[in-house]
């Protein structure tokens, strides 16, 4: 019996994407719970596994754009997968009884080749350049940040951080905290409780335009950008107020683990009231960073860099972060940004006051 092996249905606003890879050939056996194919959105990739045991007869071939349930394959229940190993030939080659005098065979129609899909598309070279479709995620990120430049009145403001009360604390505590709760202390949850504290402060960051009218969030779930292979994904640690910074680190090694296995869920991208973006990890010195709709800031980290600083009439070298703000001005007073982001500063440079818990 031959089983349709369809493209499931992966958020109520998706309607299609891209099968952008086989993890199974065609005329293969495959067990249920095998891993087929990875469909690729304009939001997450998912990864699609076998509901049945049997031979798999794949019909579309990789980077195929496929409609929410289309039949990609089929699985024959009954069917046993020819062998594919020199070996596996071998036993079976033994296995095979003495061989008979031959007898004249009947002629037979020649029988039709069978259906394969066609190979993946590749990158056409056209003399210089190379031409590729875009993916829908990427097309997706596209829209979505010329959307955000053309529909909020975005303005950045900068500050600096100095950093050397965080790096003494987490030298001080790292091992032991290692020790607690298996992983390490990293600067990223110490900025997420900068920017709740922060955002109790000025709540109208905390806020969005939806129509006409102005939404109030009460809670503190915040989004971490994080750049993938296949593009920019900002996954949500929701209620982060609630969090201690052991609680937060566990929950980004999380999400690391699941943007390196492209198992990131479109429930992981939704809901978000702020956005962090480190593009220190890459070495940016500094930047502007894009809101991302319908949130009215996000907070850009960057590159730890030592520096020359006034201190107390002296010049001393301290390790030095530049952070940006940008934030939709149709929501958010310059008067209340700049204060949010002295606020962030505030609470770096003072880390045991408010982190350790």
């Amino acid at each position: 019996m031959s089983v349709p092996v369809i493209i499931p249905t992966v958020g109520e606003s998706i309607t299609s994407g891209v099968l952008s890879a086989w993890h199974k050939k065609d005329g293969e056996q495959v067990a249920v719970g095998d891993l087929l194919f990875v469909l690729d959105t304009d939001k997450v990739s998912s990864e699609v596994t076998a509901l049945e045991a049997g031979v798999l007869s794949i019909k579309v071939a990789e980077g195929t754009e496929v409609q929410i349930g289309e039949t990609v394959a089929e699985i024959d229940t009954e069917a046993v997968a020819a062998p594919t190993t020199k070996e596996e030939k071998k036993v079976k080659a033994e296995t095979v009884e003495a061989p008979k005098p031959a007898v004249p065979a009947k002629a037979e129609a020649p029988k039709p080749a069978p259906t394969i899909a066609a190979p993946s598309p590749k990158p056409v070279p056209e003399g210089r350049v190379t031409r590729r479709k875009l993916s829908p995620l990427r097309r997706k990120i596209a829209l979505q940040l010329v959307s955000a430049q053309q529909n909020a009145a975005i303005l950045t403001t900068f500050n600096e951080v100095d950093m050397s009360a965080v790096m003494s604390l987490r030298k001080e505590v790292q091992e032991g905290f290692q020790a607690k709760y298996g992983v390490k202390l990293g600067f990223m949850s110490f900025f997420i409780k900068a920017v709740v504290e922060a955002l109790k402060v000025i709540p109208q960051i905390n806020a969005q335009l939806e129509g006409d009218e102005l939404i109030e969030n009460h809670y503190y779930d915040i989004g971490v950008a994080v750049g993938t292979e296949k593009g920019l994904m900002v996954p949500v640690l929701r209620d982060c107020d609630k969090l201690s910074l052991a609680g937060l680190e566990k929950y980004l090694v999380e999400f690391a683990g699941k943007a390196r296995e492209g198992k990131i869920g479109l429930a992981d991208l939704q809901g978000g009231v702020f956005t962090i973006s480190n593009g220190g990890v890459y070495g940016s010195l500094l930047s502007t960073p894009i809101l991302n709709p319908p949130q009215s800031g996000i907070l850009g980290m960057h590159k730890i860099q030592e520096r020359p600083v006034a201190i107390d009439g002296k010049v001393v070298i301290r390790p030095m972060m530049y952070l940006a703000l940008s934030y939709d001005h149709r929501v958010v007073d310059g008067k209340e940004a700049v204060t949010f982001l002295i606020k962030v500063k505030e609470a770096l440079e003072n880390p045991v006051r408010l982190f350790l818990d």
